[in-house]
């Protein structure tokens, strides 16, 4: 007997998100799995489902709702000797994680997926003494991103992001920080209004932030933003739709398996778009640590 464990975030996909869960069951059980449905009601339940989920054999748990609520899905999955497989129906305002994994963002074609039979072995972050899935970033704009509201988010979609980030850049989210950043052995020290370390491609629905990550190289791809002007951000902007951010004159970009990050300010960082930690910060990578569900016909581009 299969046992499949469905959480869900109830408020994602403008409150459509339970339908899609029936359907997940549905489907499931025509697989012929022996479903549990587990809708989430505040912060940090995921996480407790997701444990259960490990500690009595599940072999599949399924995320429903957006990169925040798969966040808290991977941290139930730590330090658990059985790791159930892991599928994703993407009902969030980005879903980066699911574009890099080339997983549908349509829910109804993401819910078919469930029951492929390909999985790929991923990498997850780990952020002082939490797992992380796809992006930590620290400085102004990252922490007023992280003040985009539920209602926001659903009202206006990704572009709630857009409009905080409009009004941060107008106000004092150019203002740039001391950071220390230690990285393999090296370390850099300067003042920057944003740093960015990525696992996949996609950061803020932008699938060429990190044209170099892959879901498995076992690193974190990092970029120190050393101006945040009006013109410098708008020639950044087209450095990144040309996917070569990294070659931006006042960028730096580098590969690391391990980054620690300081300041003698406060600064705060957004982990996968919800609000994180202040600095200090180390992070680092755990190789191939989770398997995805992922379409039949994505394993050639993984």
């Amino acid at each position: 007997m299969q046992l499949a464990m469905i959480i869900v975030n109830p408020s994602s996909g403008k409150e459509e998100a339970p339908r899609y869960a029936g359907a997940a069951e549905a489907s499931l059980k025509a697989a012929g799995y022996t479903v549990t449905v587990q809708e989430t009601a505040g912060e940090g339940d995921a996480t407790e489902y997701c444990k259960t989920a490990c500690e009595n054999g599940y072999h599949l748990v399924v995320s429903i709702g957006g990169d925040g609520t798969l966040h808290e899905v991977i941290n139930g999955l730590e330090h658990q000797p059985h790791r159930p497989q892991l599928g994703i129906v993407p009902l969030g305002t980005v879903n980066d994680f699911a574009r890099a994994l080339r997983i549908p963002l349509d829910p109804e074609q993401a819910v078919a997926a469930l029951t492929s039979s390909t999985a790929h072995k991923v990498d997850v972050g780990r952020l002082n003494s939490r797992l992380f899935i796809n992006v930590v970033a620290a400085g102004p704009l990252a922490e007023s991103l992280s003040g985009v509201t539920a209602e926001d988010k659903t009202r206006l979609g990704a572009l709630a992001y857009l409009k905080e980030g409009v009004t941060a850049l107008t106000g004092n989210a150019r203002s740039a920080h001391p950071l220390s950043i230690a990285y393999d052995g090296q370390v850099w020290e300067g003042h920057a209004p944003l740093f960015v370390a990525a696992l996949t491609n996609s950061v803020g629905g932008f699938e060429k932030l990190a044209p170099e990550a892959a879901v498995d190289d076992g690193l974190l791809h990092c970029y120190i933003f050393q101006d945040l002007t009006l013109f410098s951000t708008l020639t950044a902007g087209l450095s990144l739709l040309l996917g070569n951010l990294q070659n931006h004159k006042d960028v730096i970009y580098f590969k690391a398996k391990q980054v620690s990050l300081s300041s003698l300010d406060t600064v705060r960082t957004n982990v996968d778009g919800e609000e994180g930690p202040p600095l200090p910060v180390t992070l680092s990578t755990i190789p191939r640590y989770i398997e995805i569900i992922v379409p039949d016909d994505s394993s050639d581009v993984l």
